[in-house]
This record gives structure tokens, sequence and C-alpha cells, in this order.
């Protein structure tokens, strides 16, 4: 059985936030419900969590009754309210002591996390960015206009991320104009091929160095889609090629053994595109090896 007898964090507080305007396809929205649905909180009580705070959910307007206003960054309004909410409370949790844990809803998300990271340390979040898209075009070179493909690029323009410090692991699908974007941004990826080449333990002892070693000091915004399909198919941009079982669980548990881990963020996370909810309970296995559990 997997387990140490002293988890890293005595406090976790789960945020559930059900975005789906960052996205094209519908039922991401359902994400925070199907990892609770998951025994989120009776795996997190049952490996030794001593206060787990459940917020719910954040108040994420239909689809259908939102503006979807400029082309170029659809519903891009009403998602930073969302995301500025968010932030308030993130960074309240950080201030008092809780190890926030973020489930979403679409990547656009991660703009409001790393934001009330930043508020609440005075000090851009080392930033691990597992993911099969690099999220980093603008409004204008996006293809789509989805802001799920964006909030990266969005983070380190209002400054709430720091190229600097801040890793991407598993790409395998970038749009072309987000190559360059990605190459004069400063970020240090990671691709698949990197990944097969150097193996996953180099990659994320790379990562550590980067990212910083600082006590709470990392972020981890992990898609679904990182993963291959054939283990995580529940989410609404797959692609072939991604992240084994265990290279997933080997990141998530080398960022627990550096002690730097702060902050959990789970998105893209479909239940209508799923097998028996089955990245969902993936997604429950990544966050607990996280906090600390082990094989041994």
């Amino acid at each position: 059985m997997s387990t140490i007898l002293s988890p890293h964090v005595s406090r976790v507080d789960v945020i559930g936030v059900p975005m789906d305007l960052g996205a094209s396809r519908r039922g991401v929205d359902m994400g925070p419900s199907a990892v609770r649905y998951a025994r989120l909180r009776e795996r997190l009580a049952r490996f030794g969590i001593e206060r787990i705070e459940d917020h719910g959910n954040l108040s994420v307007p239909d689809r259908e009754s939102a503006l979807e206003s400029e082309s170029q960054a659809k519903f891009y309004p009403v998602i930073e309210a969302v995301c500025k909410e968010l932030a308030i409370l993130v960074e309240r949790i950080v201030k008092e002591g809780g190890f926030p844990i973020v489930l979403g809803g679409d990547h656009s998300i991660a703009m409001g996390t790393i934001e009330g990271l930043k508020r609440a340390r005075g000090r851009a979040p080392g930033l691990v960015w597992i993911d099969a898209h690099s999220d980093i075009n603008t409004p204008s070179s996006s293809p789509t206009g989805n802001v799920h493909g964006m909030p990266l690029w969005f983070a380190i323009e209002k400054g709430y991320a720091d190229p600097a410090h801040t890793v991407q692991i598993g790409l395998r699908d970038v749009d072309r104009g987000e190559k360059q974007l990605l190459r004069d941004s400063g970020v240090t990826a990671f691709s698949m091929s990197d990944i097969d080449r150097l193996g996953m333990t180099k990659v994320m002892e790379r990562t550590l160095e980067i990212t910083g070693t600082e006590s709470r000091s990392v972020h981890v915004s992990f898609d679904m889609d990182g993963i291959d399909p054939s283990e995580a198919p529940g989410t609404g941009t797959p692609v072939k090629g991604g992240l084994s079982y265990r290279e997933a669980h080997l990141a998530m548990e080398m960022l627990a053994e550096s002690g730097a881990l702060g902050s959990i963020e789970m998105v893209e996370i479909n239940p209508i595109l799923d097998q028996r909810n089955q990245t969902a309970i993936l997604a429950v296995g990544l966050i607990l090896s996280g906090l600390g559990q082990s094989i041994l």
C-alpha cells in the first residue's frame, strides 16, 4: 500500500472552479465534481491530513448567459472576474497556512491561482506547468480565441509569473505562432522528446533547480492532457504520446520530496469524455503523490 507515516502538509484547502468559458468543448465545468466523486476528501483523510477545508465551487456564469466579448479572447472579461475572486481566496488560504488544491475547469483559471499565490507571498511562485500545450498564445496569435490557450501569457504579461522560474513539461502540440512566443518568453520547456531523451528524473531535477527549492514556494499547474490519453481519456484536447502513468506520478513525488511544493492545480478534466471517471481518479492519485504519498 502506498503511504508514509506523516504527510508534509497538515491542512489542505480545496477550491472548485467549474470554468468552461475558456474552452470550446463542453463538460469541463463538471471536473471539480468528478474529482470530489473520486473520493478526494476520503483519500486525503485516510492519508493523514489533519484538516481538510472544502470551499465548494466558485460561481461561474453559464456560457449561454455570458457575453462572449471579442473573438480574439472569448469571454475574457467574465473569466478575468472569476479569476480575481479565485485570487482573493487563494491569497487568504496561503496567508492562513493552508495548502490550496484548485480543481478546474479549464486551464484559464490558472491566471487567478497564480495571482493569488504572488499576492500571498510577495513574489511570483516557482511554476511547474505540466501540459501537452504551451498555453502561451496571445489574443492576436491564438487560432481559436479560446482563453485556455493563453493563461501563461496573461500571467507573465501581468507580472504574476516569472519566466525565469517557470518550467513547462510534456509539450507535444504547440501552435506555430506559440513556438516563437515560447522561445522569446524565457520559459524553460521540456517537450516529450526531451523527456524521451533525458528521462523524467533528470527533467524534474532540472525543474527543481529552476523553480526553486524554498519551502512552499512552487506551484504545479497540471493539465490532465499532459498525460497520454490511454491513461487520461477524459480531457477535451487529447494528444497521443504523452506522459505515462508512472512519469506523471514521479513528477509529483519528486515535487513532494523537495519540500518546495506549496499548491496544486488540476484542470481540464471532462467527465463527459471520460471512461468510468478514470481521469478524475488519476488526478486524485497525483494530488496524493504531490502531498507526499509514496510507494514504500
